[in-house]
């Protein structure tokens, strides 16, 4: 009894860990247009499904530039369906978002 009890509690970890997972691409170093689908404030994180049909992890570091219209603005100005364009530098398997500009 304990046995199914502890392989019931196993196999429902392994699927929510599965089923909460992002997918996402890695495209190569270049600049892309798209949409915001997710701000995550407390990692300086978001993802940007582009306009192929992509989607971007990005994660923000202290260089990383945001703007709108011209002017610097800050990470909390972010919301999602928020169109922007990215400029991306690739790392191996990683994305470091160089510039992010608001369009609308």
């Amino acid at each position: 009894m304990k046995t199914k009890f502890v392989n019931s509690l196993l196999f429902s970890a392994i699927f929510l860990f599965f089923a909460c997972g992002e997918s996402t691409d890695v495209v190569e170093s270049g600049t892309y247009q798209g949409t915001i689908q997710e701000v995550e404030p407390s990692k300086t994180e978001i993802y940007v499904e582009t306009d192929e049909n992509q989607t971007l992890e990005l994660y923000f570091s202290d260089s990383t530039s945001l703007t709108r219209d011209g002017n610097s603005v800050e990470f909390s100005t972010l919301k999602e369906g928020m169109k922007v364009e990215v400029e991306v530098e690739k790392e191996g398997k990683r994305l470091n978002p160089l510039a992010v500009r608001v369009l609308e």
